[in-house]
């Protein structure tokens, strides 16, 4: 990342690094299994039978409940319907509580969807407890509950609750809005669009608020609510029970910030990102970035593509395992690289929210080593010296190679496929580099036979470009130091 600063450091007016987007899981400690279920039913209420009633009471309960509280306080309730983004329909309401300083609930969905439950069944053959069921885990539909929120502390949450027992419940939260709340409260000037600081004050405070969201803040805070919102137990079943809350990371993001001073050389610096991204983030290269290596037994997908989520709006993203580097531009001054993770363990962390400094550390680490691989791609300038020597033919022993020049596109077309695929496990024999030529640029083998690539091999060869091993069957590697040359030509070409 510090190379990034060097290079770009004239243009820049600020960068910062931060957690984005937020989800955990709040799982109740002491209904989660079925034994523990029957264990609170039959000791703790003296129950004598388990059965779907039993639940359903407790479903109805919590569902007249929230009606209820949703009539008593005036919030609107209603039916999500289909194809609405929840986020948007309910950001007037959010706006009226930011302009009258109110905290707290201003809307509720209600959502059937799937969630985890338990199913009740009668034992097939008797046994001696007639009042013995059988309880086990399923997925079903039912109601949840989506609570928005506006919290002193966080900014805007959304609380989802589900309807059924043990009560599942779903927290999100965004670490820009929790900076939003820090700043406002130390009187530091700044303009935030969506979740974006794109002008502040002081920008080592806006960094030291970043860095104060940690696991204690977010507990309380989700506690509170979870308290205020979340279904009912008695001062009773609370004493024989753990009924508090384990909060596990589901879904996290990560990003570092690039805030330009003017909007004419972001765009350019994105655009060639990503071609260098497409050339040469090959497996080893986001291996690398990620911090592991590369073998066999390494599940999931590795993979860069760029996707167009809307006019004129592109966005990079680096594939691994279960997580994913991406990049974009926006507000035509902000540049993002972002990584995101739906499962921790790929890192080696754990999920528990105590844990969240663990990953913040380890997620910085790999965002400043792909702003650290891109900067090194991008600190290019063009070597006059190098397109001049290359382009001069040059004699080995009895050999005489002709010169390489800028504009020859089938020079630079096979520059492309050895420079994408340099990190080739044994290197590339010479049909492999022709196949991949071939169906790359959607070429014929009458427009490029295989003389025209040993005629383009031995210049390239002879230059230092690529190196060749092997005797019987040859494989061609890119040449070491060779491959900053290759970005080199690419570039001016």
């Amino acid at each position: 990342m510090e190379l990034f600063t060097q290079l770009f450091g004239d243009l820049l007016a600020f960068v910062y690094h931060c957690f984005d987007r937020i989800v955990i899981h709040g799982y109740l400690n002491g209904l989660s299994r079925p034994e523990q279920v029957v264990h609170f039913f039959r000791q703790v209420l003296g129950l004598a039978v388990v059965d779907k009633e039993v639940l359903s009471q407790r479903t109805g309960d919590y569902q007249a409940w929230v009606e209820a509280f949703a009539r008593n306080h005036r919030i609107p309730i209603q039916w999500a319907e289909k194809g609405v983004r929840k986020e948007e329909y309910v950001l007037p309401a959010l706006r009226r509580m930011e302009k009258t300083n109110a905290y707290g609930v201003y809307f509720i969905f209600k959502s059937m969807e799937l969630g985890r439950t338990f199913r009740i069944s009668v034992p097939k053959y008797p046994t001696g407890d007639p009042h013995y069921r059988i309880l086990a885990h399923q997925r079903s539909r039912f109601t949840h509950y989506y609570f928005y929120i506006r919290d002193e502390v966080l900014g805007p949450v959304i609380l989802r609750v589900a309807s059924f027992f043990p009560f599942h419940a779903t927290y999100w939260l965004n670490g820009h809005s929790f900076i939003e709340q820090e700043l406002q409260r130390a009187n530091i000037g700044f303009r935030k669009n969506d979740n974006a600081f794109l002008a502040v004050d002081d920008v080592a405070a806006l960094q030291a608020a970043a860095d104060r969201l940690d696991p204690q803040i977010i507990r309380k805070q989700l506690d509170y609510w979870t308290f205020l919102l979340g279904p009912k137990f008695s001062k009773h079943e609370r004493s024989q029970m753990n009924l508090s809350r384990f909060y596990s990371m589901a879904q996290i993001e990560y990003c570092r910030n690039f805030i330009f001073k003017r909007h004419f050389p972001i765009h350019k610096i994105f655009e060639r990102s990503c071609e260098i991204g497409l050339w040469r983030l090959t497996a080893h290269r986001i291996s690398e970035i990620f911090g592991v290596r590369l073998t066999k037994k390494l599940r999931g997908k590795i993979s860069t593509v760029i996707e167009q989520i809307e006019h004129g709006h592109h966005v990079f993203r680096a594939y691994w395992k279960n997580a994913l580097l991406r990049q974009y531009e926006k507000f035509s001054r902000f540049l993002r690289n972002e990584l995101c993770s739906n499962n921790l363990r790929d890192f080696g962390l754990r999920k528990g929210l105590d844990h969240l400094d663990a990953v913040r550390k380890k997620f910085q680490d790999i965002t400043d080593r792909f702003a650290g691989f891109q900067a090194q791609c991008l600190n290019v300038h063009v070597d006059f010296p190098l397109l001049q020597r290359i382009a001069l033919p040059i004699t080995m022993g009895a050999v005489r190679h002709p010169g390489i020049k800028i504009h020859d596109t089938r020079i630079i077309r096979l520059l492309e496929v050895l420079l994408h695929g340099g990190n080739t496990v044994g290197g590339w024999t010479m049909k492999q580099i022709h196949h991949s030529v071939l169906t790359s640029f959607e070429l014929s083998e009458k427009a490029y036979g295989l003389n025209q690539l040993r005629y383009d091999l031995r210049k390239l060869k002879g230059h230092g470009l690529l190196q060749r091993d092997g005797k019987l069957e040859a494989a061609y590697h890119n040449a070491d130091k060779a491959i900053q040359q290759i970005v080199d030509l690419l570039a001016a070409a």
